[in-house]
């Protein structure tokens, strides 16, 4: 079973829910924010996803730009970012969908596409 995590109120999460009911996906739900990520569940889906840990930031997000972290990140070692993306949340990027073989991080359709 695939695990969906997303933020109601975002309208891109809600893009990518709508794609996966369109084609009758089912996937568990979790709120991003009321269930935030784990350190050992981000460290195991960053591995699993081939990219690299900063596209697990919420960039765009008011507490990335809050806390400074374009600056601060590069300074941080990977276990480092790994608690602060366990600590809040809104700091990770979302949507993200984990499969038994891979997580995409972002909604971008036709990257969706090709997995599912």
């Amino acid at each position: 079973m695939m695990l969906f995590l997303w933020y109601p109120k975002c309208s891109t999460c809600q893009r990518a829910k709508k794609f996966l009911d369109s084609r009758g996906v089912s996937c568990q739900v979790r709120h991003i924010k009321e269930e935030n990520p784990s350190a050992n569940e981000l460290r195991s889906w960053w591995k699993a996803s081939g990219l690299p840990l900063k596209k697990f930031f919420n960039t765009s997000g008011m507490l990335y730009r809050e806390l400074g972290l374009k600056d601060k990140l590069a300074a941080m070692n990977e276990e480092e970012q790994l608690e602060l993306l366990a600590s809040d949340g809104m700091l990770v990027k979302r949507p993200l969908l984990v499969g038994e073989d891979f997580v995409l991080a972002g909604f971008r359709q036709v990257e969706w596409e090709d997995k599912l």
